[in-house]
């Protein structure tokens, strides 16, 4: 949406590059330049998995004299560092060294500073995070979402990195704002969060002077907190509601077409879609146009209490030829200790009736509903957690077995947890490494709970 932002209100054109892990940033800075040629670079940067190698590829082009931005989700954080990075140096340091400004929230902020003018002050813009000459960091409040700039989508603005050029990327899957943020992130509450498991094992002296031993109840750290631990969204928006129907059926009527003159399938951004489905088949009727494919993320309590608001939408599915695909239930684990450390707010159980509901459906609408791997989902499940040990493995192994996990619902491969530094995990391990004296690795904006300075703890 940002490039489509752009074009339609400045006169400067955007397009979308899309950067895999494969593409080598030699390569996409010969591309740049070929691109701009005599002209000044102006790049955008968002959601660069914590790369080094992009943030140092920005350093680079922004001592070249290009204005290097950097946007999207937790752009604030990361370019501010990791909170009290100044008292610890282990700590993440940010990358307002590597980027002109950071710009936080909605991309139509954009607008007035590309008017203005970067020979100008823009520290005062909305959503600006900008260095003085001496450091220090300045930030302005970002305004709210508006939907009048959440409607037009060009799909036309994409290009993958191909030979050292830019090439038109062809769209087989397209997104649908639906929802911002998520509801389980709408209030906070306090939460507890057990020390890693080897840090347990051991036996650790917190503060209180009390050695925490095995056997005993594990130490724990109290947090206040919204959302799934492990989610930096979740702390980034929290949740701040639907996107009104009139932006929601533009959207649907930009998507791209397939040969056969319908809709291409698109992913439904909304973290609880269940209630709202139906509504999506209205809206393409008034416009009269033909989906094809919903793809939905959703948590598997939201799938339970909307089991019946999911059947009438494959009803509706079944008569238009219209396949709903379960693309990413977020389980992320089968046992109720790691679970409670993620914050989900569900149990192992909660998972197991949402999987036996799952293969029920998908016996009555066997071409109208997907949720396996070879349809293209690939489901939550996180592992390695610092909180592992040999009795949960056990039991994890037992539940995969005992209701046939592998055959349907587990990717390939298993996600590692993965702590970002604004997340309410880093709060945890930031914590734990006050108390115990110790220091946990920083793998870019993340924080490797695996190894801290002297041990493994894998």
């Amino acid at each position: 949406m940002a490039a489509t932002i752009i074009n339609t209100h400045t006169p400067f054109k955007a397009i979308v590059v899309g950067v895999t892990n494969e593409d080598d940033p030699r390569d996409l800075k010969s591309a740049l330049n070929n691109y701009f040629g005599d002209q000044q670079k102006l790049l955008g940067f968002s959601s660069l998995g914590g790369r080094p190698d992009l943030f140092d590829l920005a350093g680079v082009l922004k001592q070249e004299g290009a204005v290097t931005i950097l946007a999207g989700p937790q752009a604030g954080p990361d370019y501010k560092g990791e909170f009290e990075w100044q008292s610890y140096p282990h700590r993440f340091k940010g990358v307002s060294d590597c980027f002109s400004f950071a710009l936080h929230g909605p991309a139509q902020q954009i607008i007035p500073i590309l008017f203005s003018g970067f020979d100008k002050d823009i520290s005062k813009f909305d959503g600006v995070l900008c260095r003085d000459m001496n450091g220090r960091i300045s930030e302005t409040p970002s305004i709210a979402w508006d939907d009048n700039y959440l409607s037009d989508v060009d799909w036309q603005t994409l290009y993958g990195l191909k030979n050292k050029a830019f090439k038109p990327l062809k769209i087989t899957t397209a997104q649908v704002l639906q929802q911002i943020g998520c509801p389980h992130a709408a209030h906070q509450r306090k939460i507890c969060i057990d020390y890693p498991w080897l840090l347990q094992k051991k036996g650790v002296l917190q503060k209180q002077g009390i050695l925490q031993k095995q056997g005993l109840k594990p130490p724990f750290v109290t947090l206040n907190h919204k959302g799934c631990s492990f989610c930096d969204v979740a702390k980034d928006k929290g949740y701040l509601g639907g996107v009104s129907d009139k932006a929601l059926k533009q959207q649907l009527n930009c998507l791209p077409e397939d040969i056969k003159g319908r809709k291409i399938a698109f992913e439904l951004i909304n973290e609880s879609p269940l209630p709202k489905l139906s509504k999506i088949f209205k809206l393409a009727e008034a416009l009269d146009i033909q989906l094809s494919q919903i793809n939905l993320t959703l948590r598997a309590d939201y799938l339970i209490k909307g089991l019946k608001q999911l059947t009438k939408a494959l009803e509706i599915a079944t008569k238009k030829n219209v396949r709903i695909l379960l693309s990413s239930i977020g389980f992320e684990s089968f046992d109720d200790t790691i679970l409670k450390n993620l914050n989900k707010g569900i149990d192992k159980q909660t998972n197991l009736d949402a999987i036996k509901a799952i293969r029920k459906l998908k016996s009555r609408y066997p071409a109208h509903l997907g949720y396996l791997k070879e349809e293209g989902a690939n489901h939550g499940f996180i592992h390695p957690t610092p909180w592992d040990n040999k009795q949960i493995s056990h039991e994890i192994n037992k539940t995969i077995s005992m209701y046939q996990l592998s055959l349907d619902i587990l990717p390939s491969h298993s996600t590692p947890l993965i702590i970002h530094h604004a997340s309410g995990l880093a709060d945890w391990i930031r914590e734990i490494e006050v108390r115990e004296n110790i220091e946990f690795q920083r793998v870019g904006t993340t924080i490797g709970w695996w190894q801290t300075k002297d041990q493994s703890l894998l």
